[in-house]
């Protein structure tokens, strides 16, 4: 019997009717590569007999990749092609292609093909022989074909030792390209891993040890490095690392892997919970435009839209899932109560007509709307508002600078994926649940405030005894404004309504982080008067000061995707935190907003 014949055996024995799925995320591959790397495959799994499902994750590309994977699923009816909008790493590219397996087996293998994936064989023995559930591929096990260039090796061997210091997990190679998982260990550990990027298969396998998930190695061959560096640079050295401390943190610390529970499962896409998604808009636009095409793809379909402009739109679709309410001129308060008294929904799901949803958004929030034991009571949910990828430079800055913890402090989580389900006390309506019975019974939306009628809307539900909670899965991005008039008119507005409710409503504004920025506004003004009165305070002035620029500098640094971007980031995070300061104070110190007095233009 010859080695191909063998390795078909094993491969049709291991497989069986259950089948395998292969993951391949690309990025900036190259046309050519690409092509030919999914034809290498195809021909080797042809060659052995090996009938899988292909699933290619374009992740942002900039170049052509997505040209040839878009020609290789022309011609492969097994292949479903995945094309995400932006860049959003690894991980996430592989849990996006995750959503569309459908076989017992799945096949983590990178996309540009750096480990032969005619090792596969050596993966199903070692299952075989071990009834491990996650197979590893390894460059440091005693039968892998290793020609890897020596700054890989160093880097590779220092991460190695690093991590195992941290979490020992018995594992000699946590990042390999290669790894074959059980499907339904897979889909549990995705629901616990919060990593999207830079260590990702490190949490993967964190979350499986912590699970007590059996995990084995097998060797790998590589077939070609090159003299490319990879993803080698000082920011992912820098990423990697605060990632790495951050999953021991929960593993060693937290033991947050192991006392997940895993999640309920996805509902029936027709059959679960009916969302009424309510649009308050001006009119059109391009950006609703693409929040109608957004909707258009979400992959769970029990849902409808009511759309609210001044006046009366050409319909954007002609299903019975989109509806048009022309209100007038009225505030986004207005808009959605006449939204969601029109509403046929149990759930009421409330987004900005400048943000749209990832396809997952409403699966994701379906399932803690489902009534399962294992999980709270969940009356109202929101989850993070991220920068859109597309947005221009100038917006991309406003948004790293609401992201930036010296800004939004302990409430980053709205901002960029954080974290896990938790209760919350505050949460902005571009991207809110809540369930009809309990908006009705508060009245709805405080109709003389904008902005705040969110805020309000929370406080009214908490103090009648309603949860609130946040979900890091139930992802929109929401277009910012750009730096710097723009952005700092919209956070004056934010921080004046938020001083007057601090002062007269209290409850969810009445918070010491809100205040923070007013009080070091007037210590900066203050502190030269009192130097003058008394001069020993100066020197403490002068360090307090200086502290803080280099605090927010260094922030800057860290958050900054380029070094042209650190000076406006920073000079961002400073006039954000004084025009807060100075709105808030204003807030606080008003008799009445102005909103109450004159309508404000809704853009």
């Amino acid at each position: 019997m010859t080695a191909v014949e063998e390795d078909s055996l094993v491969i049709r024995r291991f497989f069986g009717t259950g089948g395998l799925s292969v993951i391949l995320p690309f990025h900036c591959v190259g046309k050519d590569l690409t092509w030919q790397n999914l034809n290498v495959l195809a021909s080797w799994a042809q060659s052995i007999g090996l009938a899988c499902e292909w699933i290619p994750v374009d992740d942002g590309s900039t170049d052509d990749t997505a040209e040839a994977i878009a020609s290789f699923a022309a011609t492969h009816p097994a292949c479903h092609p995945i094309f995400l909008p932006e860049n959003q790493g690894k991980g996430a590219a592989i849990l996006t292609g995750l959503q569309y397996v459908t076989k017992t087996w799945t096949l983590l293998l990178d996309g540009d093909l750096d480990l032969d994936p005619a090792m596969l064989p050596a993966f199903c023995l070692t299952a075989e022989t071990t009834q491990a559930k996650i197979i590893v591929g390894s460059k440091r096990h005693a039968c892998a074909e290793v020609k890897y260039p020596l700054h890989r090796r160093f880097f590779s061997t220092l991460y190695h030792g690093f991590t195992q210091c941290l979490l020992p997990l018995g594992i000699h190679d946590t990042q390999s390209g290669m790894k074959l998982f059980h499907t339904h260990e897979l889909r549990i550990l995705a629901e616990k891993v919060l990593v999207k990027r830079f260590a990702f298969d490190l949490e993967f396998l964190a979350a499986a040890r912590e699970s007590h998930i059996p995990i084995a190695e097998a060797p790998v061959r590589v077939l070609t490095f090159g003299n490319k560096w990879g993803c080698l640079s000082w920011k992912v050295f820098w990423r990697t690392l605060l990632d790495t401390l951050a999953i021991a943190y929960r593993a060693r610390i937290l033991h947050y892997y192991a006392s997940l529970t895993p999640l309920p499962p996805l509902p029936d896409p027709s059959h679960g919970p009916l969302f009424s998604i309510i649009v308050a808009c001006p009119g059109d636009s391009p950006v609703l435009r693409k929040l109608i095409d957004a909707l258009k793809a979400q992959t769970y379909r029990n849902f409808e839209v009511l759309f609210l402009p001044d006046r009366l739109l050409v319909r954007p679709e002609t299903n019975y899932r989109f509806r048009i309410l022309a209100t007038g001129s009225v505030r986004p308060a207005k808009k959605r109560n006449l939204g969601a008294a029109a509403a046929v929904g149990d759930i009421l799901v409330f987004i900005d007509d400048d943000a749209y949803p990832r396809p997952d958004w409403l699966a994701q929030a379906a399932r803690r709307f489902t009534n399962v034991e294992s999980t709270p009571t969940i009356d109202a949910l929101g989850g993070p508002g991220l920068t859109p990828p597309e947005d221009p430079p100038n917006a991309q800055l406003s948004g790293l600078i609401f992201a930036s913890p010296l800004v939004s402090g302990n409430f980053r989580y709205r901002y960029f994926i954080q974290g896990a389900l938790r209760r919350v006390e505050d949460f902005p309506s571009c991207n809110l649940f809540v369930r009809k019975a309990a908006f009705n019974a508060i009245h709805g939306f405080r109709e003389d405030f904008w902005p705040g009628e969110d805020t309000l809307l929370c406080a009214d539900l908490q103090q009648q005894g309603y949860t609130l909670w946040y979900d890091p899965r139930v992802v929109v991005y929401h277009h910012r404004r750009p730096i710097f008039g723009p952005h700092l008119r919209q956070v004056g507005r934010y921080a004046l309504h938020r001083g007057y409710f601090a002062r007269c409503i209290g409850f969810n504004s009445r918070r010491l982080s809100y205040s923070l920025p007013s009080l070091f506004v007037i210590g900066v003004l203050a502190g030269p008067v009192a130097a003058l009165w008394a001069p020993f305070l100066f020197v403490p002035y002068i360090f307090i000061c200086g502290l803080y620029l280099l605090t927010t500098l260094t922030d800057a640094i860290l958050e900054a995707p380029a070094w042209r971007w650190i000076i406006p980031l920073w000079m961002g995070i400073i006039g954000t935190h004084f025009w807060y300061g100075v709105r808030f104070i204003q807030g606080f110190c008003s008799l009445k907003m102005p909103c109450r007095v004159r309508p404000f233009d809704h853009r």
